[in-house]
């Protein structure tokens, strides 16, 4: 039984995935959440159980997913510490900026802890999530919480000091990629298309070019080469690209989300 304490935007993300993917039944997640009403709509639309407390998804559950606000860690790990001291359960983090000593430290033991950082693609069930564990977490359970992430995107383990990096290059990419698809689909409204169809166009182009890259294995500059003609029209665009430091630009954003990352 996976159990969910929290369940906001991207618990229920998550768990829609879960279930779409055949990962997991509907009886075999429980939840809890201050939302009533939240918590009743999920039960309606899977079948998923809802529990009466967060101490009550601890007794039930071999996994915990911890899904509330990082704020709230400092009050609900120490109220619900000595029942997971007793279950034991394998605990998945899903807070952004949470480290594993930060859990332990607030907890009164050490224990079987997962740290993992899904990115908002996850409503769509195409999130880049990544994960890491502490000592205590078997490489079983690692192959559970890879089918987890898998279950709603793709899951990659990472070193825990590659967090802050992989926060700006999977957690912030996505506002990125979307700011560089309205600009596209901006220039082809100015050209005379509809926003809608301009979006739609793309969105999809983004998408197969992402397709490329992952299915071909082909180096990314080689995949452009392989687009531009001589003297053809994607050479020119490519070229003013360049000249108006499309490359830097993204690159300091990059390192300006880092940089802020390790600030928090």
């Amino acid at each position: 039984m996976t159990g969910f304490i929290g369940c906001g935007n991207m618990a229920s993300a998550i768990i829609r995935g879960m279930i779409s993917s055949g990962f997991s039944k509907g009886e075999d997640i429980a939840v809890f959440d201050i939302d009533k009403e939240k918590t009743a709509a999920l039960a309606g639309e899977y079948g998923i159980r809802v529990s009466e407390s967060e101490k009550k998804i601890v007794s039930e559950c071999d996994t915990v997913v911890l899904a509330v606000k990082p704020n709230v860690f400092p009050t609900l790990l120490p109220e619900i510490g000595e029942e997971l001291k007793i279950a034991d359960p394998l605990i998945i983090s899903i807070a952004a900026g949470k480290t594993l000593e930060f859990i332990s430290e607030l907890l009164p033991y050490t224990p079987r802890a997962v740290r993992i950082m899904p990115n908002i693609n996850a409503k769509v069930c195409q999130a880049i999530s990544a994960f890491c564990g502490n000592e205590r977490v078997t490489d079983k359970e690692k192959e559970f919480v890879s089918g987890f992430c898998d279950s709603f995107g793709k899951g990659t383990e990472i070193k825990e000091e590659l967090f802050s990096i992989y926060s700006a290059i999977g957690g912030c990419s996505p506002a990125f990629v979307y700011m560089f698809i309205d600009s596209m689909a901006r220039a082809a409204v100015k050209n005379g298309m509809t926003k809608k169809q301009a979006l739609e166009i793309s969105a999809q182009a983004v998408l197969g070019s992402a397709k490329m890259i992952l299915e071909s294995g082909t180096h990314p500059w080689q995949l452009i080469d392989e687009v531009c003609s001589p003297g053809g029209t994607t050479i020119e665009g490519v070229a003013s690209l360049q000249s108006d430091g499309f490359e830097s630009a993204v690159i300091k954003a990059v390192e300006a989300s880092y940089n802020k990352d390790k600030k928090i």
